[in-house]
C-alpha cells in the first residue's frame, strides 16, 4: 500500500535557504530516511542529507522532523498521517553546510578536551579487575551513538551560541561522568568537569534525555550524580576538613 505524502524540506547553505514542498511516493514499511533517498533519486538530486548505517546505529542522519530532533532512520512514516505534512529541517544548534547537512566538530572539539581515561600505574595490561556492578553502573553510558541530538536540544548552546567555549554539553559531561564513575580511572574529573566543562551551566530540564534514540537517563545517571560530586567536594564541610588536614 501505497500514498503520496507532502514534505518540507529546507535547502540552502551557510548563506541561507528557504524550505521547499515535495510530493513523495510512501510506501509501507518506510522510514523518513527512505523517503529522502527517493526525493534524491526522483526530484533533488543535488539535496545533501548525511546517513550511513540506516540502523539507528551511527548516529548520522539526525535532523529535525516537525521541529524535534530525531534520527532520519529511526522515524517511521507510519507515526504520521498520511495528509500531514512532514518537515525536515536541520540541527538548529550547528552552523549549516548545506541542506541537511550541518557542521557538529565543536562535538569533536569538546570530545578532544575531555582528560582520557587513567588507568594506576602499578597496574600492567591484563591486570585490570573490576566487580560486574561497577562494570554495570557506567555500561548504558556507552550505548551513546553520538548522534549529537542531545547536544543540539541542550538550550544552553542551542540559545546562546556564547556559551559553546566554555560548555561541552550533555554528551562529554556524560562521558566525564562515566570515567569518574569508573573505578580503575585515577584521574581527578570533579573540579574539571566544573571549571573547564561548564557542568554548572545545566539546569537538568531533561531535554537530553528525552530526545536520546538510545535511552539513556543522561540527566538522572550521569550529569545529577556528577553535580552531587560536585557540591561535596565544594561544599561538604567533612570533605573540607579532610583536604584541609591533607
Amino acid at each position: 500500500m501505497s500514498y503520496k505524502a507532502n514534505f518540507r524540506i529546507w535547502r540552502g547553505d551557510a548563506e541561507g535557504g528557504d524550505l521547499g514542498d515535495f510530493v513523495v511516493e510512501v510506501n509501507e514499511g518506510e522510514v523518513v530516511l527512505d523517503i529522502i533517498h527517493r526525493l534524491q533519486a526522483t526530484q533533488a538530486p543535488d539535496l545533501a542529507v548525511r546517513w550511513n548505517c540506516k540502523a539507528g546505529k551511527c548516529g548520522s542522519c539526525s535532523a529535525e522532523i516537525n521541529g524535534r530532533p530525531r534520527l532520519l532512520c529511526m522515524t517511521r512514516m507510519s507515526t504520521f498521517a498520511e495528509d500531514e505534512t512532514i518537515t525536515v529541517t536541520p540541527l538548529r544548534t550547528f552552523p549549516v553546510i548545506r541542506d541537511l547537512v550541518t557542521d557538529v566538530s565543536y562535538n569533536y572539539i569538546k570530545a578532544r578536551e575531555v582528560p582520557s581515561f587513567k588507568p594506576p600505574e602499578d597496574l600492567k595490561p591484563g591486570e585490570y579487575r573490576m566487580q560486574q556492578v561497577d562494570v554495570e553502573r557506567s555500561q548504558e553510558f556507552r550505548k551513546c551513538i553520538e548522534c549529537f541530538l542531545c547536544q543540539n536540544v541542550c538550550h544552553v548552546v542551542r540559545d546562546h551560541e556564547e556559551n559553546k567555549q566554555a560548555y561541552s554539553g550533555p554528551r562529554f559531561l556524560m562521558r566525564i561522568s562515566e570515567l569518574e564513575m569508573h573505578p580503575l580511572d585515577t584521574e581527578d574529573r570533579v573540579e574539571t568537569a566544573q571549571a573547564d566543562h561548564g557542568l554548572g551551566f545545566c539546569n537538568i530540564t531533561k531535554c537530553c534525555t528525552d530526545v536520546c534514540p538510545e535511552n539513556i537517563q543522561i540527566t538522572d545517571n550521569a550529569l545529577i550524580p556528577l553535580k552531587e560530586r560536585v557540591a561535596d567536594r565544594r561544599y561538604d564541610p567533612l570533605q573540607r576538613l579532610f583536604r584541609r588536614k591533607k
